[in-house]
């Protein structure tokens, strides 16, 4: 008779390691391998599970990713249940972006894997980012790729590449078909204020906050004439609004912010948008405090447009939805250049920085998943706690 002492929910893999049917690794297992068996030293998931063990580690570069592996030969060995015990060199890293990786196909997987969480977010924001280390001087700019990012799980749901002959307005519509936006609102900045896609958001159940600048003009000046101070003529009252306001005053890294917003449903019928269901005026004010003297202020004042209802979302409310669009500059792309160094490291060839760019993505939400608020700090913890590194991706996320 024989017997296992795997979980229903378990697999085991080749050399014996025992994974999630929903884990990483599990995603890794699906990955074709072009390689011919001849020659082949090292299984694609080998190669791809030290890839990730050493950037949870803080490792970045191919270089360093190679030495790494080599200081941790033995530890990677009992982990991967391996018989040999030294470890691939920088260039096979290098392959395993330049040539081995599909990237349609690694992508479709990753983005399977993020969007499998039991709870999702009710905002989805939406920014590009030029990944700067693709680019070669002379010859072609850099990659640029569109990412929708869940601000409350912390993780992207979905990414695709601007083509050199397009820009986002393009791809804005290709992205948000990857992804469920029923009853999500879906945030950007002025370059998203189009008719076509707010359209499209709304007959798919979603609803969008948008920033408005000089690209939309008449809107534009639409909505700073309504909430142009009122100066009525002598002899006549003063005009009637239905102007809401709410304001908001925080303080750290030694400035104080005070934020003040006016939301008004007045342009509803008159503004030929679809779903428009109010506009706002945003005021920002900056004082920088050192040693109790004020050294520096700023002013800044920002409109927009929601197909939120007043019922759903107070001013209070639009406000909160405006500034956690900002987790998309703060929490991804920030921290893939300044704490992985995604920009001066240099993938040129073929589509590996943009493969780069997706296991930015994963790793930092692994890094979420386990509890970190601080990724550098994280890094150094997981340096030093390999086994715990390892966990995050053998195992499903809900038993994390």
């Amino acid at each position: 008779m024989e017997y296992s002492t795997l979980q229903p929910w378990q697999e085991v893999n080749e050399n014996g390691v025992i994974y999630d049917e929903t884990s990483l690794i599990a995603c890794f297992e699906k990955i074709c391998d072009p390689r011919k068996a001849r020659g082949k030293r090292y299984h694609l998931t080998t190669l791809l599970v030290i890839i990730f063990l050493a950037k949870l580690c803080g490792k970045d570069t191919p270089v360093e990713i190679a030495d790494w592996a080599k200081s941790h030969a033995e530890a990677l060995a009992q982990l991967l249940k391996l018989k040999r015990i030294w470890r691939p060199h920088h260039n096979t890293i290098r392959r395993v972006f330049q040539n081995i990786l599909d990237e349609a196909e690694f992508n479709w997987l990753m983005q399977e894997y993020q969007q499998q969480q039991i709870e999702r977010g009710e905002q989805l924001a939406m920014d590009g980012k030029s990944l700067r280390g693709t680019r070669i001087a002379d010859e072609q700019p850099a990659n640029h790729l569109l990412s929708v990012y869940d601000t409350q799980e912390h993780c992207v749901m979905a990414q695709v590449a601007v083509d050199q002959k397009e820009n986002e307005i393009v791809a804005a519509p290709r992205v948000l078909g990857q992804v469920a936006i029923a009853e999500k609102i879906i945030t950007g900045d002025a370059l998203h204020a189009q008719r076509g896609l707010s359209a499209e958001i709304i007959e798919r159940d979603g609803d969008y906050l948008w920033v408005m600048k000089e690209n939309q003009g008449h809107l534009y000046h639409d909505i700073e004439r309504l909430f142009a101070p009122d100066k009525p003529k002598p002899g006549f009252g003063k005009i009637t609004n239905d102007f809401l306001q709410a304001e908001t005053v925080n303080k750290g890294h030694w400035r104080i912010e005070r934020r003040c917003i006016q939301t008004s449903a007045m342009l509803n019928d008159y503004v030929d948008w679809p779903d428009l269901g109010q506009v706002y005026r945003l005021e920002r004010r900056f004082t920088w405090v050192r040693q109790g003297k004020v050294t520096k202020t700023s002013h800044e004042v920002e409109y927009g447009i929601t197909s939120l209802s007043r019922e759903k979302a107070s001013p209070k409310r639009v406000m909160q939805i405006r500034r956690k669009h900002w987790c998309i500059e703060t929490d991804l792309h920030y921290r893939r250049d300044v704490t992985f160094r995604e920009d001066a490291t240099r993938m040129t060839k073929g589509a590996s920085g943009r493969i780069l760019a997706t296991i930015h993505n994963v790793i930092l939400a692994l890094i979420k998943q386990a509890g970190f608020h601080n990724a550098a700090q994280a890094r150094r913890w997981f340096d030093g706690h390999l086994n715990q590194a390892f966990a995050l991706l053998v195992s499903d996320k809900s038993r994390l």
